[in-house]
């Protein structure tokens, strides 16, 4: 038995359309005649951990719209897991959904597979915005998915909302905020528009009318603000969460855990290697499961990652277990920039621990290059 529980990713690629942001690896549901044979292999993946004595206490249903899935589907999929890993009476089981895409009977079927965690992708209350995004859903649609929820048992939801989109203001994302705070989930994702190369967005990049660098971050500053004095932890960068909910699955990325994915796109971080499926549909469909691979063994590029990943969290990193995993002292040998970084308000020393502040968290990636 491993000393600590493993978690579990499983990409569902099936989308009614791209959104005009998303770079995910998903695939509109124009041709569905794919789904069962992605089904078959899913399953198949699995399987092949049967026998290992693995243990897990996370499950994470991404895409993609998992919720697109029918609910005989999901669960033969949760049985092929159950089979083949120790699943945890109190496992944290995720399923992404897309407000409109959920229905009553689905809601039922995701919560007799196990689901007690729901992720659901709002992004915005305002229906111009949701429009600019791509997206399928309205608002109305999105407080009837999450009534069903709560009506259905489900206590722990997620809603993702966005931040940067075209002709959003201040005062927009506000009345956005304020509506989440008063619905009241238990964990809130709150994203700045990336433009990704290859999406719509990207190729029209010249001509949308984005808000400008000075206020995204006020929108980031108001959302801080907003959801702490609405009893939220900022526990990450983007997320936010009530005592005890922050996403257990993904704090296993973010603490350097290791993980398995199944699914094409997939990747897993397991006995010290990094190894991932290809993104290509086709190729998973043929049986191709070969991506990339990489033996994470480099001293070096352990303590970059460590580093990385850690300084996403608000809790930052122990400098004790820094010294004992490295054999360095972060301080001593960064020094002059802690100090500046302190002065500045970016970051704190305190209680043995090395962190950023959330202004410093808005900035993170700027001061972790100067780290490294």
């Amino acid at each position: 038995m491993r000393a600590k529980d493993l978690g579990l990713y499983v990409h569902i690629p099936l989308c009614v359309r791209k959104c005009n942001y998303c770079d995910f690896c998903s695939y509109p549901l124009t041709d569905a005649s794919w789904r069962e044979r992605y089904v078959d292999l899913l399953c198949e993946e699995i399987k092949g951990y049967k026998g290992k004595d693995y243990s897990a206490d996370t499950v994470f249903f991404g895409g993609g719209t998992p919720s697109l899935l029918s609910g005989p589907k999901l669960k033969r999929i949760m049985s092929s897991l159950r089979e083949s890993f120790h699943i945890k009476d109190c496992a944290e089981i995720t399923l992404e959904a897309n407000p409109g895409a959920v229905t009553e009977e689905g809601i039922e079927d995701y919560i007799s597979a196990g689901v007690n965690r729901i992720s659901l992708g709002l992004q915005s209350i305002h229906e111009n915005e949701l429009e600019n995004l791509g997206r399928i859903h309205s608002y109305t649609d999105f407080l009837k998915t999450f009534k069903l929820a709560r009506e259905a048992g489900i206590n722990n939801i997620n809603v993702d909302l966005m931040y940067g989109i075209p002709n959003q203001t201040a005062a927009s994302f506000s009345e956005t905020l304020d509506a989440l705070c008063e619905l009241s989930p238990e964990h809130l994702s709150v994203y700045g528009l990336i433009l990704e190369e290859g999406t719509p967005f990207y190729g029209a990049r010249g001509s949308l009318n984005l808000p400008s660098a000075d206020s995204e971050c006020d929108m980031y500053e108001l959302a801080c603000k907003k959801l702490t004095s609405a009893g939220y932890n900022h526990y990450e960068i983007s997320n936010y969460s009530r005592d005890g909910r922050a996403s257990r699955h993904n704090l296993k990325y973010w603490r350097g855990e290791e993980y398995i994915g199944f699914g094409v796109s997939a990747y897993s971080y397991l006995g010290g290697v990094r190894f991932g499926n290809p993104r290509d549909i086709d190729l998973y469909l043929e049986g191709d499961r070969f991506g990339d691979v990489e033996k994470v063994d480099s001293p070096e590029l352990l303590r970059e990652e460590y580093i990385m990943l850690r300084l996403r969290l608000s809790e930052g990193f122990s400098l004790e277990e820094y010294r004992e995993r490295f054999d360095r002292d972060f301080l001593f040998e960064n020094m002059n920039m802690v100090k500046r970084l302190t002065e500045a308000g970016l970051a704190h020393v305190f209680n043995g621990r090395f962190s950023l502040t959330e202004r410093g968290l808005y900035v993170s990636n700027s001061i972790i290059c100067e780290l490294l």
